[in-house]
Formats: C-alpha cells, structure tokens, sequence
C-alpha cells in the first residue's frame, strides 16, 4: 500500500510539473524541502557536521546558514529534474558552454577506441549532466542505486534515465555489465557515493578525514586501458 501511495504522489507532482508555471514548482519544491530540512534533525545534522569539516574557519552562524543554502540549491535540482521528466526543461540551453561541450564529447568519442570510463559526483544537477553527455553523441551504461520503491523504479525512474539513449543498472550487479560493456569499448558512467563501503575500496583522507574511495575505476583502467573522464556540472 505504501508503494502505491508514493507512486502517487510521484505522479501527482509529475503532473502538477507538467501544467504549472515553472516558478510555482520551484517555489513549492523548495518550500518542501526546507520544510523536511527542519523536521529531519539527522539529516540537518549530518549536514552541518560536514560543512563544519570542509570549512573549520567558518562560525556556527555562517555554517548553518550555508546548511539551509544547500538544501535551497538541491530544491533546484529536484524541480529541474521534474521539469525535465515532463519536457518542460531545454536540456541544451541549460549548458552555458553548450557548443564547447558538444565538440569535446565528439572529440572523445571519436579518440577512444578502448571505450569511455565517465565519472561525477552527486554535485549539482547529475540527472542533466547525463542526459546531455547521452543526448550529444556519448551515450553510457549509467550505474546506479536501484530505488526503495519498485513502481517508482521501474515506471519512471528507469525510463527517464533511459530516455536518449542511456541503460540504467543497478550497482549491485554493475561491476560484471561494465566489464562486458568496456570489452565491447563502450561507454560507462559512474556517479561516485559519498561513502562506498568496505567493498572494493580504500579509505584516504578528504577534508583531513579518513574516508572510503572506490577502487573501481582504478582496476577498469588498468584492465581495459579505457579513457577516464571526469566531469562536472556547475550551476552558476
């Protein structure tokens, strides 16, 4: 029942993305998500925990400041990714540097005969980082954490990731995919966790503290000799 019931409400936002002015969806995203801001003490917590080790000179004031900003910028995230799922949102026009982009993805995928390792992080606008890449000429495998909710998953989530020509996988069963799709010289994405577990990975220091980094792209690249390319999208 309760699968159905955020299914639902998926849908519904789907819709109210579909026929509202975009500045009423930014608007009620982002009071959602201050709202669960406020009322989630672990997260907010979690939150201010790590700005305070990224930014040890910062007061308290100013970091909890930046705390509730973080979760205004991931509000705007959340309603592009809304926006795009009802075609409401111009994939090219978003990237500034569009035309230098196009030509370097063009270059890449015409200069890598042992196929492409494309890596990101959680930063910014992920979801259009990869439907850009995919919808210019550099479509990948894109690995990712299978959804908490099946109807979700497999009736929006997955589609939508898939939508210009992209496959979703889910991590879980990601390494042996990437290693048929690299030995076809293929293209692979990886969007790096903040924290990857013990499995297959080491711990290094970040911020002046210890934490786990995936192996995986390392052992891809020595075994396949693919092309590694780091990207970011950067919301100016």
């Amino acid at each position: 029942m309760r699968e159905k019931i955020e299914y639902s409400l998926v849908k519904l936002f789907l819709w109210l993305a579909k026929i509202a002015p975009r500045s009423f969806i930014y608007a009620i995203v982002k009071g959602l998500t201050l709202l669960i801001y406020q009322l989630d003490k672990k997260r907010r917590n979690l939150t201010i925990q790590n700005l305070t080790m990224a930014f040890p000179e910062k007061t308290s004031e100013e970091i909890l400041a930046l705390s509730k900003e973080v979760y205004t910028q991931l509000s705007i995230t959340i309603a592009e990714i809304l926006l795009m799922f009802t075609g409401q949102f111009d994939i090219d026009k978003a990237i500034k540097n569009q035309e230098e982009a196009k030509k370097k993805l063009q270059e890449i995928a015409q200069n890598s005969p042992h196929g492409v390792i494309i890596m990101t992080a959680h930063f910014s606008n992920w979801e259009l980082a990869a439907h850009f890449l995919a919808k210019n000429g550099l479509p990948m495998l894109a690995i990712g954490r299978k959804g908490n909710n099946k109807l979700i998953d497999t009736n929006i989530t997955t589609p939508f990731r898939e939508k210009y020509g992209n496959d979703a996988v889910s991590k879980k069963k990601a390494m042996l995919v990437m290693i048929k799709r690299l030995k076809n010289a293929g293209n692979v994405g990886l969007l790096i966790d903040q924290k990857s577990g013990n499995l297959n990975s080491v711990k290094v220091d970040f911020f002046g503290k210890p934490a786990e980094t995936t192996l995986s792209i390392a052992s891809l690249k020595l075994k396949f000799d693919a092309l590694v390319v780091p990207i970011f999208i950067a919301r100016q």
